[in-house]
């Protein structure tokens, strides 16, 4: 099997088919487009999301607690508490496993969630170091959104651009080998990109104007887009021309042939949001200095379609990302 995460067809086939909900007090669970699982009790809602950290060497502790925590974002809500478990190989350093702590809890104190637990083992299992976490965050019942709101003519916006996690990833990774080629400060640009990965901010400030959020991670921009289409049933246009790139992602994607509209990019909310909202909205997030970006629309078609120029190409199901063809 391809690395990376599973494809649609083989998590329907062999995930999805393999469960069912138990309890009803469970109102969202497993679903493609779908960031967190939801509990509902009393008058409040509780969300759960979880994900590993595994491209990387770097930035473990902030990738943990951002990745995890901009899941719970997606629903308009601060994610109160963050449980932590690392695996790591048995030639793993003391000091390693201090750093990635010092880090989680720096990122931590960034966004205002606790580390409340979590396990710590070193294993033969893992070749290198694994973060996997798993982020709670707690909202009212009234604010729970439904997907059945998203209509035709709903636009889609989002934050920063695209590629910023994995570009910042191959720029720590690949350091050496790019600055044979290029200057240092794009280098440098790159590697600072992993500071803007977190969309908690993004997330609650959207909020009052969001129908529905999605992080947008492995699978990149368009894995996002597809996912979001298929969760509320709708066709989209996507026009290249209105998605922001970074100068220093353009020119590490460009060197190492790679796509950054489908290289993994936690740091950009996809928002979906009403025609009369969508300057409101991106109007509010460039007043809290997060830069905003309409870049199509929700259809009733079934099409998935990426426009440029004169140019219309399928949206073809998220794949293996970009990021495992050079890590």
């Amino acid at each position: 099997m391809k690395v990376g995460k599973l494809t649609i067809s083989d998590l329907k086939e062999l995930v999805f088919n393999n469960i069912q909900n138990n309890n009803d007090c469970v109102i969202s669970s497993g679903e493609i487009g779908s960031d967190c699982a939801a509990i509902e009790v009393d008058e409040k809602v509780i969300y759960l999301s979880t994900d590993p950290i595994t491209g990387t060497n770097s930035g473990l502790g902030k990738l943990a607690i951002n990745i995890n925590c901009n899941d719970i974002a997606t629903e308009g809500v601060s994610p109160v508490g963050i449980m932590l478990t690392i695996l790591a190989p048995p030639h793993v350093k003391k000091n390693e496993i201090a750093e990635i702590m010092k880090e989680a809890q720096e990122e931590a104190n960034k966004i205002g969630v606790t580390i409340i637990g979590g396990h710590t083992e070193i294993t033969a299992a893992v070749n290198k170091t694994i973060i996997s976490a798993t982020s709670i965050g707690i909202g009212d019942k009234k604010d729970f959104k439904s997907k059945t709101k998203v209509v035709p003519g709903d636009r889609i916006i989002i934050t920063k651009g695209v590629g910023i996690e994995g570009t910042g990833i191959i720029a720590f990774e690949k350091e050496e080998e790019l600055l044979e080629t290029f200057d240092s400060e794009i280098i440098e640009n790159a590697k600072n990109l992993l500071d803007f990965t977190s969309v908690v901010k993004d997330g609650i400030i959207a909020n009052k104007f969001a129908k529905g959020m999605h992080d947008v991670t492995e699978g990149g921009l368009l894995g996002a887009i597809w996912e979001s289409s298929c969760f509320y049933g709708l066709g989209v246009k996507i026009y290249f021309n209105d998605i922001f790139i970074q100068d220093s992602i353009k020119t590490i994607c460009k060197y190492f042939k790679i796509d950054p509209l489908r290289l993994i990019s936690s740091g950009t909310m996809l928002i979906v949001t009403s025609e009369e909202n969508s300057h409101l909205l991106i109007s509010e997030l460039k007043k809290n200095n997060i830069e905003a970006f309409d870049i199509g629309v929700f259809t009733d078609s079934e099409e998935k379609i990426l426009i440029k120029g004169e140019k219309h190409t399928l949206i073809e199901p998220p794949e293996s990302d970009e990021l495992y063809k050079v890590v």
